[in-house]
Formats: structure tokens, sequence, C-alpha cells
């Protein structure tokens, strides 16, 4: 937790006093005696991850092809084809299976 100098504003460096430790400022004469033990926790709210595909809505309108699935064998997989890296570099085709009860998805 960083603590700032109501003077100057600069950050409070804790240093040992003589009997017990305290918050001094390095720049002007403040000094505040450490008398309890100070904590204070803060947890951030993460931010949601959004499917770099664009979710199930990705997968309704696109093309199946004779590929496949590394998984159950069944001959075809529907595929879209993104840019993900720069632009002189090819396109990645993403695979997922035709077959309902497999769903697998995979890329190349």
């Amino acid at each position: 937790m960083l603590t700032f100098c109501p003077i100057c504003a600069n950050v409070l460096v804790v240093e040992e006093g003589s009997k017990c430790f305290r918050f001094a400022c390095n720049t002007c004469p403040y000094v505040q005696n450490v008398n309890r033990k100070i904590s204070y926790k803060k947890y951030p709210k993460l931010k949601e991850v959004d499917d770099v595909l664009g979710g199930a809505e990705a997968w309704e309108n696109v093309d199946s092809t004779q590929e496949k699935c590394p998984k159950c064998e069944h001959n075809r997989a529907f595929f879209m084809q993104i840019q993900t890296r720069s632009a002189d570099e090819p396109m990645t085709t993403f695979y997922k299976c035709c077959n309902m009860q497999c769903g697998h998805r995979w890329r190349e």
C-alpha cells in the first residue's frame, strides 16, 4: 500500500524509528509513526474474455468441405478463414466437425 505525504504529496517510505516503524518523507520533514498493522487488499475486476472467432454466431453461415476430423474421423467439416497474423502471412483456416455429436474444432 502506498501512502503519500500530506504536505508535499511524495510517496512516504518506511523506516525504523527509535521505538517503532514510521512513515517518513524524503523531501520534507514529515514523519508519521506506525501504531498498528496496516494492510489493504483490492481485487481488480477481471475483464470478460471475448471469443476471438466471434462465438457461436460466427459458425452459423459457413461452408463445409471435405476435411477429415482428427477426433471422430467424420469426413466433412465447416470452415472459415481469418487473417490472424500480419498481411504478408497466409490466412488461418479454422475447422469445425460437421458431426453434431462431435463438434471438434481445429485449425490449419
